[in-house]
């Protein structure tokens, strides 16, 4: 069986959500995918970004190891796995623009039958992350994506962490995560999604 080639496009300002995409990853890669780790870049200055303490750094340092992700990545993926923490209980703005800019792909049919994705994190219990990946269950419908929820299909939907919808990380404030726990639904959501991309693409 052809071995898939996954995408996971990411948004992190502290290094979460950057961690439970390496574990989607770890994920995907356990079924043989190749992966692609890409990170949304900023739309805003680096005067705004220097007033909050650690965030030009912790920036500067993830966007050395992850190249922004590009339309081309997306053509190139069996599978795309969209990571961000909540903004108001949605999407950030930084992941969204990605997306946003998917149409001239959505025109051309390009991502048809791919297999979606999608995890997030909020700082807070209640802070918006069923309502976030489900928010972004729209725009892959809408670019023809069959849409992969996490379910309750492996023990570690048990353990109290992550979502029948995706996995998730509750970091506190300041952030402290993701648990072990949390880790484990991101792995298995990688897994998941790598064995559909798999059938898909079959002859």
């Amino acid at each position: 069986m052809a071995s898939p080639k996954v995408l996971i496009p990411f948004y992190s300002r502290s290094g979460t959500i950057e961690r439970l995409a390496k574990a989607v990853a770890e994920g995907a890669e356990s079924e043989g995918a190749e992966v692609r780790l890409r990170r949304a870049r900023e739309l805003i200055g680096h005067d705004i970004m220097s007033s909050v303490p650690g965030w030009k750094e912790s920036a500067e340092a993830m966007n050395a190891l992850y190249p922004a992700p590009t339309a081309e990545d997306a053509v190139w993926a069996d599978a795309v796995i969209f990571g961000t923490p909540t903004r108001f209980g949605n999407v950030s703005s930084e992941l969204k623009a990605y997306i946003d800019g998917l149409g001239g792909l959505w025109a051309q049919g390009k991502l048809v039958g791919k297999a979606g994705s999608v995890f997030a994190g909020s700082s807070q219990q209640h802070g918006g992350n069923e309502s976030t990946v489900i928010s972004l269950w729209n725009p892959l419908a809408h670019l023809g994506f069959i849409i992969v929820p996490t379910g309750y299909a492996d023990p570690v939907m048990f353990a109290g962490a992550g979502s029948p919808y995706g996995a998730s990380v509750i970091s506190g404030n300041p952030p402290a995560g993701p648990s072990e726990a949390e880790l484990a639904v991101a792995r298995f959501q990688g897994k998941r999604v790598a064995q559909v991309a798999k059938k898909l693409i079959a002859p």
